[in-house]
């Protein structure tokens, strides 16, 4: 421990009496580290915030869709870059099939589009319109208030009611009363029978506007693309996921006639699936995390050889003397080493104090969810301690390899 300690109090030394020469030592360590902290910050708080969002609709619900694919899906409109088109389109009585699977206790599927809202002499126009089953508020996060959703005998009734959320009712009514009120959505009145309080946005930010009817009146009233039905399924309590969706599955593969060996027409996706994916797509960016910061570290790093050299020319004749007392050079080379890796640490916990900053700036001040991660800490110390060692061996071999007769004459 004695030369460690040792090692440790030069650089420190080094740091009080040659200040300009050290910081720019370790200017290149610490913005390299400060790198890593801030993107890992903001792809961790993303990845958190997805991740918080989909709790938020039941850890254990799980997706089925026409088609799923993770990351960019690029398509020239060809069937062949098209595979969706293969999938024959979700319908409701699918969903109804599923809703009947013992393991199954709900079901929620919706449609939507865009559409002109109009009430009185006011008029929103791209209002997101949602058709879904009565089920809809197991998945959706947030509450209903004031008022009420509807019931699913009113969704097969295809009854003209709807549910607003507060920036829509913000939007047209202002201060009145939202409930009871007849909006038109293109051109059919809806009797307003709820207010629909969403949960926090992932970016923050005001939520768009948003009106949700029943899934069989907006099959009937309302113009859309059609084809793109999804649901979200909750298994029965005490039953796992994956035999939820494996029952879905088995279902959904007798009700479409596919037979042993077939592949399946549709998908079935749990949130850990999802997640897994999203991870994959953040990859990309902790790759140019990894090598935004590796140009910084080499910067420090070449500042770390130059600094060592310097010390090593001026503390020639100190060395001369420790090997006359007997220093072998694997103390040399020892004492050395510890310099440039605390000179570079010192360099990490600056860059580190940095991050967390403006980590915790961009949190506060943007919609960013930034969120600093103990993982990010701990690699951002570690490379900063590795590029100290890497880069000293040179200087610390050179100190070492002195000849301690020479060594003594020097002047």
């Amino acid at each position: 421990m004695t030369p460690l300690l040792e090692g440790v109090g030069i650089a420190l030394e080094s740091l009080r009496v040659s200040k300009a020469r050290a910081a720019l030592t370790i200017l290149g360590v610490a913005i390299g580290v400060m790198v890593v902290m801030v993107i890992g910050a903001i792809i961790s708080g993303f990845n958190k915030g997805v991740s918080d969002s989909l709790q938020r609709s039941g850890p254990t619900t799980f997706w089925v869709g026409r088609f799923w694919q993770a990351g960019v899906v690029i398509s020239d409109g060809s069937d062949e870059m098209s595979p969706w088109r293969r999938n024959p389109a979700l319908t409701v009585e699918d969903a109804r099939v599923v809703a009947t699977v013992p393991s199954v206790a709900w079901v929620a599927w919706e449609e939507g589009s865009n559409a002109e809202v109009r009430w009185e002499n006011k008029t929103q126009s791209s209002v997101s319109i949602q058709g879904r089953s009565a089920a809809w508020p197991n998945v959706a996060g947030g509450d209903v208030s004031p008022g009420r959703s509807f019931t699913d005998l009113e969704n097969q009734a295809s009854a003209t009611v709807a549910v607003i959320n507060t920036k829509l009712a913000e939007l047209l009514f202002d201060r009145q009363d939202p409930l009871g009120q007849r909006i038109h959505i293109q051109g059919v009145p809806y009797t307003v029978i709820g207010v629909f309080n969403p949960p926090p946005q992932l970016f923050g930010g005001q939520p768009s506007p948003q009106a949700i009817i029943p899934h069989e009146a907006f099959a009937k009233y309302v113009q859309h693309w059609k084809g793109w039905m999804d649901f979200l399924v909750g298994p029965k309590p005490g039953v796992t996921t994956a035999q939820a969706m494996e029952d879905v599955t088995e279902a959904m593969r007798l009700r479409r006639g596919l037979r042993p060996g077939q592949d399946n027409n549709f998908a079935v996706v749990s949130q850990d699936k999802f997640l897994e994916k999203l991870n994959s797509m953040t990859l990309v960016f902790r790759l140019v995390m990894f090598a935004l910061s590796s140009v910084g570290l080499m910067v420090g790093g070449v500042g770390v050889i130059a600094i060592m050299m310097i010390s090593v020319t001026e503390r020639t004749r100190e060395i001369g003397v420790r090997k006359a007392l007997g220093a072998t050079r694997r103390e040399i080379l020892w004492q050395f080493l510890v310099e440039a890796s605390t000179l570079t640490l010192v360099g990490g916990v600056v860059g580190m104090v940095g991050g967390a900053v403006i980590a915790g700036l961009l949190a506060l001040l943007t919609p960013v969810p930034a969120h600093v991660p103990l993982g990010s800490v701990v690699v951002a110390l570690f490379a900063a301690a590795i590029t100290g060692v890497l880069f000293g061996i040179y200087p610390a071999n050179k100190a070492s390899r002195l000849d301690p007769v020479e060594a003594l004459r020097y002047e």
